[in-house]
Parts: structure tokens; sequence; C-alpha cells
């Protein structure tokens, strides 16, 4: 077998053995390459990524969680330097990864996207891990990451009118887009009129899918509904419950 699919073979190894770190790394070999990806490529990317950011993500919260709680408590400053360190470990780890997703993008993968499809999928992965960036980040720091996320999702919206409603992929741009206003931008309302305006427009379309396309298209649909329940339930309310394409 060539170099290429060597690597997307070790990547779908990787995988299996849940091994996601050089899972990435096979797939990063692929991305240089410099060509599009195909599908399968594209999905296995992907996964690997939202595998590595995802558990660190989570670490994230319930460290900041525990960090909260023992500055309300008055524990001595020993233990909240602890945690605080701990976090700030988490985050240095969160901010290689992020920024390594978005130099393979910015280099690679958006250069050789051809399809509208591709250049949706790789410009809201932009967005995404730009808005991960901005979760973790104070300040300017966060400013400039939402600033960037916003551009990647407006860049991804526009390229998407070119695809049916229920396209998945297009659906799964506005169901993180919205969680995007909602979250680091404080934009109820922007999120909550993009989130239904894709969900009525899907909706009118379901009929004309197959059993395939209509399975994955009504489970994001799903998902932005159960955003648009809570976001209108918790008016003024934080809540970190919010449903992107990212959690499992």
């Amino acid at each position: 077998m060539d170099s290429r699919e060597e690597n997307v073979y070790m990547a779908k190894l990787a995988e299996q053995a849940e091994r996601y770190q050089e899972m990435v790394e096979s797939m990063k070999k692929v991305a240089e390459l410099g060509t599009e990806l195909t599908v399968d490529e594209r999905n296995l990317l992907s996964v690997a990524y939202k595998n590595v950011i995802g558990a660190r993500r989570a670490a994230w919260r319930i460290i900041s969680s525990i960090e909260a709680k023992e500055v309300e408590r008055n524990e001595n400053e020993s233990k909240i330097t602890k945690v605080k360190q701990y976090r700030e470990k988490i985050e240095s780890e969160l901010t290689n990864i992020c920024n390594d997703v978005l130099s393979v993008l910015d280099s690679h993968l958006i250069p050789a996207a051809a399809s509208s499809e591709s250049k949706v999928f790789y410009l809201k992965m932009k967005g995404d891990y730009l808005r991960y960036m901005a979760e973790f980040s104070t300040g300017d720091v966060r400013k400039d990451a939402g600033n960037k996320a916003l551009a990647a999702y407006k860049a991804a919206i526009e390229v998407a009118q070119n695809m049916l409603p229920t396209n998945p992929i297009r659906l799964g741009l506005v169901l993180n887009f919205s969680v995007f206003y909602y979250e680091i931008l404080n934009s109820q309302d922007e999120a909550c009129t993009l989130a239904k305006q894709a969900f009525d427009d899907a909706i009118s379309g379901l009929d004309k899918l197959t059993d395939d396309s209509y399975k994955e298209t009504t489970l994001i649909l799903q998902l932005i509904r159960e955003n648009l329940s809570l976001w209108t339930s918790n008016k003024g309310d934080d809540d970190d419950g919010d449903k992107d394409d990212a959690d499992d």
C-alpha cells in the first residue's frame, strides 16, 4: 500500500484501540499531502481531533468547577494554587491542540477544498476550534479567538447557502454556530433566531430524504430543538448544558 493508504489504515487501527493522538498524527500526514481528503478521510481527521480535545475540554470544566468551589470555601492558598496550576496545565494542552488543528486547516485543508461540502466542513471546524479556545481564554485572547471564530462561521454559512437545508453538514454548522452565539457572545436572540430558522427550513424537506440521510438529519435537528428549548426556558441564566456536534 502507498503512504496515504497506510496512514489511513493506521488511523483506523488507532481509532479501534482508542489511541487518538496517534490517530491524529496519521491523519495529519494525509492532510499535509495537499490534496482534498475523501469523505472517509475527512471524518477520520475530525474524529481524531474531536476525541483528543474532548477529553481535555471535559477535564477543564471539572477542574474549573473545583477551583471555584475551593475559592468559595476559602480553602488555604496552597490548595487553590495547586488547582490553578493544574487548570493552567490543561489550558496549555488545549491551546496546543487548537493551534495544531488551525494550522492544518489554514495551511492544507481549506486551500485544497474544492466542493461546497468540504469548504463548509473545514470552515465550521475552524470556527469550532477557535470557539474552544475562547471557552477557556480571557481578555484579549478570548476576544481575538471569538472574532476569528465568528468570521469562520460566517464564511461557512455563506458557502452553505448552496446546500440543501436538510444537509447534515449545513445543520451541524448551524448547531455549533448557534452555540457560539449563546455561549461565547452571550447573544441569545441571535442563537435562537439562527437555530429556529434552520430547524424550520429543514423540517419542510424531511420527506424528500433517504433513510440514511433522514436518520443523520433528524439527530442534528433534535439537538437544535433541545438547545432552543433550553435557551428559551433559561433566559438570563448561565448554562453549560448546550449541545453541539462535539458532544458524545
